[in-house]
């Protein structure tokens, strides 16, 4: 990895190094992820510079790990099936040293998917991301939003994510109006991104492959984290200003990742 680990990931051009390091390098991120939301995952991969490969099936799973740069766990539908398979590519992926991301996609309110979030949680993930309840309620602050959606914002998070990371060892992203990150020492804020991000499903998804795309070249994990929501926040951005719907908005966000330069990063990211 080119990209010091002491980078300070409020600068925009450090920010704007990882993507480059994304498309110079094409790394494979291996998804583990809701089959709701699959398309959109691979696709904002590949629009990115990543290379997606959705592979969950058991016995496949951990030899994909293995061979993989990145590696996403979404527990947004994870049935039985898909479960083992997570299981078996984290075991995987940390004995091989592969960094994997959470998702812990609505925690807290059901059962089945909480247990597996607090057992995977300590399997040494790279990153944690999700919103405001979900990473209050893995950190075991609060029950819970409603399903996938927060009924929290990211600042609320602030001591749950703070928490969360000094216990596990990973970056926790928050996502929210204002994004938070943090590696329980450092805080960073992200200030770019469009409403309209809300009414898509899968964004946050999305933002979960990218993340790992980008831990898997990112020395650094809080400028991983940073790097990817910044770039799919300002790719949001780009959508939003001729998108009016949430579906020409699905489209064009596709369109802003590709479309994003790393000079893009360095003019407009708002990082604090």
């Amino acid at each position: 990895m080119t990209l010091a680990h002491a980078s300070a990931p409020t600068d925009p051009a450090v920010l704007a190094a990882a993507l480059e390091e994304v498309r110079t390098r094409v790394p494979l991120v291996q998804c583990l992820t809701n089959v709701v939301t699959t398309n959109l995952i691979a696709n904002a991969l590949l629009a990115v510079g990543g290379s997606p490969a959705m592979v969950a099936v058991p016995e496949e799973a951990g030899i994909f790990a293995g061979i993989a740069d990145g590696v996403l766990v979404n527990l947004g539908t994870a049935g039985a099936e898909q479960r083992e398979a997570m299981v078996e590519a984290v075991d995987a992926a940390r004995t091989a040293g592969t960094p994997w991301v959470l998702d812990p996609v609505a925690v807290g309110t059901l059962p089945v998917r909480t247990a597996l979030a607090a057992r995977l949680v300590t399997e040494e993930p790279a990153i944690i991301r999700g919103n405001a309840s979900e990473i209050r309620a893995l950190a075991g602050l609060s029950a819970g939003g409603r399903g996938a959606d927060s009924i929290d914002s990211a600042d609320d998070s602030h001591e749950a994510a703070t928490t969360l990371a000094r216990s596990t060892g990973a970056v926790v992203a928050v996502s929210g109006a204002v994004d938070l990150v943090t590696d329980g020492e450092r805080v960073v804020r992200v200030a770019t991104g469009s409403p309209l991000l809300t009414k898509v499903t899968g964004a946050g998804c999305a933002l979960g492959g990218i993340t790992a795309a980008f831990a898997a070249v990112v020395e650094d994990r809080l400028v991983a984290a940073v790097a990817a929501t910044t770039v799919l926040t300002l790719a949001a951005e780009r959508s939003a200003r001729t998108a009016e719907h949430p579906g020409s908005f699905a489209v064009g966000l596709l369109d802003g990742l590709h479309a994003l330069t790393a000079q893009d990063v360095r003019d407009q990211a708002k990082v604090r």
